[in-house]
């Protein structure tokens, strides 16, 4: 399935009814999800997320921007953010199986349909905008609303669609294509939005106007030369949030791979103290991908020389506390970050349990979960127990040098753990699979040979997933190896009893293997499966025995 994500913002943050009814246009489309809603009362804008596959993700962004259009007037608008329409910006992004340049067609699809159908003057900006001239979305906006009865009027300044005519109760608006962008707010303890401003021109990548003796310093063809700021791939300006009694720095990440959200906030807080201010906490408006709040906390894990080898969960709250991204409200993960937003309830059926939930759902009548997502689940207390050996190893008084060594091995067993507490629904699924597979008509040739080919592709499904426990299994023995080795000698026992489980994971998930492989008519994939399933059956039961020689020996008794 093709994902893009949708961003409009529109410029209405106080009235609610206002809101609702535009975001009540995007929830009518039939397959696009509403992520998030977020108004702001001083900005006077709300940036709404939406996702879902391409064509109805633009039939949804249409209706909004018509809707917007119609409750919202621009001659009465007043806002801190700068804004040139009742829809500002509506920025479509590349998520999942589509690429920008797909991304791009969509985008100007969407564009052409609004100029045309609502007669609104729009705009492309970024990867949609072939004139590269005007592609940035500040040049763009450049005057805002109150000067663009003139701007329009300028022929290099027509719009790409729709009439060239100022429209002044719903503005213009700006729909383009690009890469995912992250808004985010850093709160500072003063009110003086020159001082925010200063700050924010220290790390954009624009920087400032270069001055001598007070006049700006021009290039060769006349133009201001600029003195860069300390980020690339940034923008940022500055300014005083009435509703909260601050300043603020608004930033624009671009480009998290070149600058991610945590180098973002510390570079500020830097540039904030050479001034003499202070960073309080931080905002984030709209949501963030999973990884930039993962990589948050093992960066600021990392800082402090502690163990990364910690619990999803974990890493978002020490990212959360070190950018202060609840100081000025509750920072909620699953509201958030855009992967739990998307995340299927239903996927996660059992290991969102409690532990006697899911023994008993265990022990129940039904066939599943069986003993392929039992053995992934005791795979994965296998590694979670070498993992905590790790994590006190690197905390452990004297072994202050070893801290790093031993977070990578905690790194390695967190990722094992992750992989392998997945894979305890996704073997329900491969039962369901099958059984569904089974159940579909078999009265026509054609309905049978169809039936015959869901059954083979179910069969292999639930093939591969036990197989992939046992490799991930194994693997995991290599961390619990090295932590009855080196690890804390006062849990050598507990890297005894990791070994045990990650050997019974092995050993089981090859069961399932093997039963499920009896029925797949594929013997050449049969043969080479088992056979790879018994070599690493074999090397798990001889590694199991080592590791298990080296913990008797040191507990000794």
């Amino acid at each position: 399935m093709q994902l893009i994500e949708c961003v409009p913002n529109f410029s209405e943050g106080n009235d609610l009814h206002i809101i609702n009814q535009i975001t009540a246009e995007i929830e009518a489309v039939e397959g696009v999800r509403l992520l998030n809603v977020d108004p702001g009362k001083a900005t006077n804008r709300t940036v709404v997320t939406m996702v879902g596959e391409p064509a109805n993700v633009i039939e949804a962004a249409f209706r909004a921007i018509k809707k917007a259009g119609e409750l919202i007037d621009m001659s009465k608008h007043k806002g801190e953010h700068p804004r040139m329409g009742a829809t500002d910006v509506c920025p479509l992004i590349p998520i999942a199986n589509i690429s920008m340049e797909e991304t791009v067609k969509y985008a100007q699809q969407l564009g052409k349909r609004v100029g045309e159908e609502l007669a609104l003057p729009v705009y492309l900006y970024e990867a949609a905008q072939v004139d590269k001239s005007r592609s940035n979305l500040s040049v763009i906006r450049a005057g805002e609303y109150e000067g663009f009865a003139k701007k329009i009027m300028l022929p290099e300044w027509k719009p790409d669609f729709g009439p060239a005519i100022f429209d002044a109760k719903r503005g213009a608006t700006v729909i383009g294509a690009r890469d995912f962008l992250i808004a985010y707010n850093v709160n500072l303890n003063t009110t003086s939005t020159r001082r925010a401003n200063a700050i924010a021109f220290d790390i954009r990548e624009a920087g400032r106007v270069k001055k001598v003796d007070g006049k700006p310093v021009k290039d060769e063809n006349g133009n201001p030369v600029n003195i860069p700021g300390s980020l690339k791939s940034v923008k940022a300006i500055g300014w005083f949030i009435e509703e909260y009694g601050i300043a603020q720095i608004s930033i624009n990440l671009t480009n998290i791979n070149i600058t991610p959200v945590h180098i973002a906030f510390d570079e500020t807080c830097k540039k904030a103290q050479e001034r003499g201010v202070r960073v309080t906490g931080s905002e984030l408006v709209g949501l963030i991908p999973l990884k930039a709040m993962l990589d948050a906390g093992e960066y600021f894990l990392k800082k402090q020389q502690r163990s990364v080898g910690v619990s999803e969960k974990e890493l978002i709250r020490i990212a959360i506390k070190s950018m202060g991204l609840d100081e000025l409200a509750p920072f909620k993960p699953e509201e958030r970050i855009i992967e739990y937003m998307l995340a299927n309830v239903a996927d996660s059926k059992l290991v969102n349990r409690t532990l006697a939930d899911f023994a008993d759902e265990t022990a129940s009548e039904s066939p599943a979960p069986g003993g392929g997502s039992i053995a992934a689940y005791v795979g994965s207390l296998g590694i979670s127990l070498a993992t905590m050996v790790a994590n006190l190893s690197s905390h452990k008084p004297g072994w202050d040098d070893r801290w790093e060594e031993f977070s990578n091995w905690a790194a390695r067993g967190q990722a094992h753990k992750n992989e392998l507490i997945r894979i305890v629904d996704a073997d329900t699924k491969a039962f369901n699979k099958i059984m569904h597979a089974f159940s579909l008509p078999k009265s026509t040739d054609a309905e049978k040979a169809a039936r015959t080919a869901a059954i083979q592709d179910a069969t292999r499904f639930a093939i591969e997933i036990p197989f992939k426990v046992m490799v991930v299994s194994y693997q995991s023995m290599e961390v619990i190896k090295a932590m009855a080795e080196t690890g804390n000698p006062n849990s050598v026992s507990d890297a005894g009893v990791g070994a045990l489980c990650a050997r019974s994971a092995v050993i089981g998930a090859f069961m399932n293997v093997r039963i499920n492989a009896a029925g797949y008519n594929d013997k050449d994939y049969v043969n080479d499966i088992l056979a790879k399933g018994k070599e690493i059956e074999d090397k798990a039961i001889a590694l199991e025995a080592e590791i298990l020689t080296v913990v008797n020996k040191k507990i000794g008794v």
